[in-house]
């Protein structure tokens, strides 16, 4: 069994949220020249990020399964005249890099995870087998829109960031615990979400041959 406590927890669920509307409301979090440069999931995924401080010792999880689609279907969007900006936009780092690299902060290991069904539990297994005593375990999507339709981008944006320690510590907020079992099946990362939007007590398989036990104090 590999067991976390959670220290911290910080979700973002902005359902159908439009970019610009998700830039306003976050903007005040970052510099000015770099917000007009994020992607929406940069945004939802860095303002969580950011209230859980990660520094050089730390190991930080990202799972997203679509990443920054919106970004690549607007720059898309833009041709015949294809627009330079959106270009510059679509090929940025992945969500969590940008406020890292942003804020100039520096961590111990970075395990970027995308796609795949059973995303959330891969995330859930790097981080408790990693080796530094706090792990930030970050991701979501942001919205899509004709490239959701074609199933390679998400329908609704949402954001989480969950700091694990191997101690419980003082305040811990609940803990999670991997076990070994011979049960099929999975959790999307759109339901992980909800359950720790909704602080939702979890039993069950998150992939095949694992099992979730989360807990909240």
């Amino acid at each position: 069994m590999f067991e976390r406590h959670i220290q911290a927890i910080r979700t973002d669920d902005p359902g159908r949220e439009e970019p610009m509307a998700t830039r306003e409301r976050l903007q005040g979090g970052f510099a000015p020249g770099a917000v007009r440069r994020m992607t929406q999931l940069g945004l939802l995924v860095g303002a969580a990020v950011g209230e859980l401080a990660p520094t050089e010792d730390d190991t930080v999880v990202y799972a997203s399964a679509f990443g920054e689609t919106r970004t690549l279907a607007g720059f898309l969007d833009s041709f015949p005249a294809a627009s330079p900006t959106l270009f510059q936009t679509s090929v940025h780092p992945s969500g969590v890099q940008q406020v890292l690299i942003g804020r100039q902060r520096s961590v111990r290991d970075f395990f970027p995870l995308s796609g795949g069904p059973y995303l959330a539990g891969q995330a859930l297994l790097v981080a408790l087998l990693a080796a530094t005593p706090r792990v930030l375990v970050c991701g979501g999507e942001e919205r899509g829109t004709w490239m959701a339709e074609c199933g390679v981008a998400s329908p609704r944006a949402f954001a989480f960031a969950l700091a694990l320690t191997t101690a419980p510590g003082e305040g811990a907020l609940g803990r999670l615990a991997l076990t070994q079992t011979s049960e099929r099946g999975g959790l999307s990362l759109p339901d992980w979400f909800d359950v720790l939007h909704r602080r939702q007590s979890f039993a069950g398989p998150v992939m095949p041959g694992w099992q979730l036990k989360l807990e909240w104090s």
